[in-house]
């Protein structure tokens, strides 16, 4: 596989990798397509997919696993009303992409239908947000290797105290190709690569924990010197501030939440209640609001997959739409939700080009791309000091929530108590408690700080899982019920 810049030919280079070596060309596709119209059904889909993946880890100054993988298929939709028959095949061939047509078509009755099969495939164009090229490519296995070596080093040399490092490395190439029956087609080939720092710190038989890392669509060549010290600093920072972290506080009090990272209570807690199918069903805490106040003054909260480079953009989602910036809170009010194609028809509402899919092998539905809250006018510095009384979480491990009603639990892996508008002493065991479209409403103070987080983010929905961004700024939060240990 070429590691050449293929970004002005996505579509003739996926058409090399998943049609023509396996007898395909458009007229198949039209074929196929044209078996699950002999039913009545609105609309189909087919999804070509080749992916390559790799990781590598690192402990104790050894490779301790390294996997290499390539998967290729083809899923098939059919949409007929709110009903949604699917199957997939690990063969691309024309007998297979026939069968699987036969098969998906069963929702739709015979007879004439009222929709279209296209006549002819007319292919689009999309953004071009990153390089097409092959990451897994860029650097070889030594290269891989004496980077994840790197880590470890700059680690073990930060701080006496450090007593175990752990580094990971992975990477991804994936190509796809959809066709639709309304003609279009259309490409994509991204890039996608991560490396993560785990560190370990230990004094006076006490033990903590640090992580960090980052990426986003580039060759393995973005992980610079200065990128690879940055996270090494971080993830040792967090492990030695928590060596000597007090028990968290426990009860209502103000919350002062970081930039960047943080943004994942606001994905977590707000985001999937504004994703489209949740509220079509009427199972999210925002169903039916449109054009209310559901927030503060001054929050805007976007889920923008056009941003270059970055983790959760796409040049297209997975129905061959072009991802847009889309305004889903504008000054408080609630403006939009996320929509894939069904979602956007049935309730007569825009596409958004947020159709999102692990894979052939799974359906696309509504998801979040880089979702995060625009920046306010206040100085972070000036937030701290505005609290009397209160805490800082800086950073988040994991967390929960139920978008039905936006409850949500958030552990803060990195937190320090406030008095008298200054950082007072570092905690542990920090567990935030409340609900999204509550939380919303009690944001006193918005920062000028707004920041994405470094490219970790993954995101799980129904079983699938895909890669995200998040990002906001300082905000101070009033009246958050804080779960501590004292």
């Amino acid at each position: 596989m070429s590691s050449t810049n293929l970004t002005n030919d996505n579509l003739g280079f996926a058409k090399s990798i998943l049609l023509e070596p396996f007898g395909l060309d458009e007229n198949a596709l039209i074929r196929a397509m044209g078996i699950i119209f002999n039913h009545q059904v609105d609309y189909a889909d087919l999804y070509f997919q080749f992916t390559k993946n790799e990781s590598w880890s690192l402990e104790e100054g050894i490779v301790k696993t390294g996997s290499f993988s390539i998967d290729k298929g083809v899923g098939i939709r059919a949409v007929a009303g709110d009903k949604t028959a699917f199957s997939y095949s690990d063969d691309i061939s024309v007998s297979a992409l026939e069968e699987a047509a036969k098969t998906t078509r069963t929702i739709g009755r015979h007879g004439e239908g009222t929709v279209k099969l296209a006549s002819s495939i007319n292919p689009v164009g999309n953004h071009s947000l990153y390089v097409a090229a092959d990451p897994l490519q860029t650097i070889n296995a030594a290269e891989k290797v004496a980077l994840l070596e790197k880590v470890e080093k700059l680690a073990k040399a930060a701080d006496p105290r450090i007593v175990q490092v752990m580094a990971g490395l992975a990477g991804e190439f994936d190509v796809v190709l959809v066709a639709r029956s309304d003609g279009t087609l259309a490409a994509d080939v991204r890039p996608l690569i991560r490396l993560s720092v785990t560190v370990i710190a230990e004094e006076n038989g006490r033990r903590e924990i640090g992580t960090s890392g980052g990426g986003g669509r580039f060759g393995y060549a973005y992980f610079t010197d200065e990128i690879v010290r940055q996270y090494v600093h971080d993830a040792t920072r967090s492990a030695l501030v928590n060596l000597s972290a007090r028990p968290a506080p426990a009860g209502s009090m103000t919350v002062v939440l970081g930039s960047g990272w943080p943004g994942v209570l606001l994905h977590e807690a707000i985001g999937h209640g504004l994703e489209g199918d949740f509220n079509r069903k009427g199972s999210s805490a925002f169903s039916g609001r449109l054009g209310e106040k559901v927030a503060a003054d001054g929050i805007t909260v976007v889920d923008d997959g056009s941003i270059a480079n970055r983790r959760g953009s796409l040049n297209m989602d997975d129905e061959g739409n072009p991802t847009q910036n889309t305004v889903l809170i504008e000054n408080g009010v609630l403006k939009g939700y996320l929509q894939d194609m069904m979602n956007a028809r049935l309730m007569n509402m825009p596409v958004t080009g947020n159709a999102r899919r692990e894979s052939y092998a799974h359906l696309p539905m509504p998801r979040m791309t880089n979702t995060f809250m625009l920046a306010g006018d206040k100085d972070p510095a000036e937030i701290i000091a505005s609290v009397k009384k209160g805490l800082y979480a800086a950073n988040f491990g994991g967390g929960q929530v139920d978008i039905t009603n936006g409850k949500f639990v958030f552990s803060a892996s990195e937190a320090y108590v406030i008095e008298n508008g200054k950082l007072a002493y570092p905690v542990k065991g920090a567990t935030l408690i409340g609900n999204g479209p509550d939380i919303l409403k009690r944001v006193s103070m918005i920062g000028n700080d707004m920041k994405l987080d470094s490219g970790v983010g993954v995101c799980g929905k129904e079983g699938q899982s895909v890669p995200v961004g998040v990002g906001q700024p300082t905000l101070r939060i009033e009246d958050v019920t804080v779960g501590g240990t004292v």
